[in-house]
This record gives structure tokens, sequence and C-alpha cells, in this order.
């Protein structure tokens, strides 16, 4: 917000430092997945990465979206690369991570599916090993539900990545709560607080939310916080 005894910024400053911010995390995001991509390739030639990663990214940014946004793939990669020694395939589990929300409508139930047979598409083509496509499906149809196997070390990683904003503190946590409400907008809001709260019990049920030794030694305890918090609040305020 503006302090109006303040002098005011030259014009259009805001808008522009936003819109260069903007643009230099897409070109990291760029440079994060053309290293990614190359590396999943294993010495094996293919074609240009790039327009892989705008196609990618044109996806993330779509309208619809609240939470599910390059800011989210983002934080995702981030967590990725702190669990990245867990993992036995990191790149795996970075194309996973790329593909895991590439295709979201808050409307539909489906969007897990879609997302790992658009992987299953794009990246033989991209020039992915079969062996290494089927695993980065596999990780993408595994966030439906955020409960790897005992011993499925990439599972652990992708959906301990992916859970991480659960940890967050309450400024962050607040604002991951309201852009998923945004995000459901279209839906009347007694029958979203039912839904969420839903939802939250499902996770909370989990016998862990984490299941990597960084995750639930730094991110667990917080995280059952902040669901319990927050389903305490949906329910108070009438249903639930």
């Amino acid at each position: 917000m503006t302090d109006h005894h303040s002098p005011h910024p030259p014009h259009g400053s805001d808008s522009s430092d936003s819109s260069d911010a903007e643009a230099e995390a897409e070109a990291g995001l760029r440079d994060r997945w053309h290293d990614t991509l190359v590396a999943a390739r294993a010495g094996a030639e293919g074609p240009d990465p790039l327009p892989y990663a705008e196609n990618l990214l044109a996806r993330w940014a779509e309208p619809q979206r609240r939470y599910h946004t390059t800011a989210h793939l983002s934080t995702v990669l981030d967590r990725v690369d702190t669990l990245a020694g867990h993992a036995d395939d990191v790149h795996a589990v970075r194309l996973a991570a790329w593909f895991h929300d590439a295709v979201y409508r808050p409307d539909r139930s489906e969007n897990e599916e879609r997302s790992a047979a658009l992987a299953e598409r794009a990246l033989p083509e991209a020039g992915v090993p079969d062996a290494v496509t089927e695993e980065v499906a596999r990780l993408v149809r595994l966030t439906v539900t955020h409960d790897p196997a005992d011993g499925d070390r990439n599972g652990e990683v992708l959906c301990d990545a992916d859970l991480a904003i659960l940890a967050g503190g309450p400024q962050e946590y607040g604002a991951y709560a309201a852009r998923v409400r945004e995000e459901y907008g279209f839906v009347p809001d007694e029958a979203f607080r039912a839904g969420r709260a839903a939802v939250l019990r499902q996770l909370l049920d989990l016998p862990r939310l984490f299941r990597t030794p960084y995750g639930a030694a730094e991110w667990e305890a917080r995280a059952r916080h902040n669901l319990a918090t927050e389903l305490e609040l949906l329910t108070s305020s009438g249903t639930g």
C-alpha cells in the first residue's frame, strides 16, 4: 500500500518493477528447465528445450490460477533442491515438479491424470528416455494422494516439496489459503468450507505429512498446527 504522505514514485515504476521481476523469474525458470531436461536426457540428443519451457510456463500462467501459478512452481523446485540428496533420481523429480499441475482447472477432478498424460506425450518427444518418462508420470499421479509408499524416495521428495507450503509462517500460510479460496471463487462459501474442511481432515489423518527426514524434522509440526488452525476457523464459522 502506498504511503500517501511520502513523495509519489515516478509514474509506472511499480508496474515496471513488477514486470521486471516477473521477467527475471521466468528467465530463471527457463534456465532451470533447460538444465533439468538436458540432465534427464543423459547425453542423448534432443530438440531445443526452450519451446517446451514456453509451453509449460504458459500453462502455469493461465488466468484461472491463483495459487497454482509459476510462483508455486518455483517454490516446489526450490524445495526439491533442498531435499535433492534424498531422491534416487532428482532429475525425474524436478521434471515431475514442472508437470504436476501443468493441467489445472479448479472445477475438474482429473488434473493430475491429464498432467501425467501431458508428460507422457511431451517428454519422449523432448528426448527423455522412456524409463524416466514413466517415472515422471508416476510421480505426477502420486500427487493425487501425497501418500508415497515406504521407500519411494522420489515420491517422498516430490510430495514433501509440494506440501511444504503447509509449514509456512502465519502470513505465508494465510496468503496460501486465501489464494486457494480465490481459485474456487465459483463455489459458494458454505460448500467451500465443507469441501476444504474435508481436505484438511484428510491431510491431518495421514500418519505423516512429510516423509523425508528433513521434512519430518523441519515442517511436520508447523504444518499440522496450520492445518488444525484453519480447520478450527472453518468449522467455527458454521459448517464442516
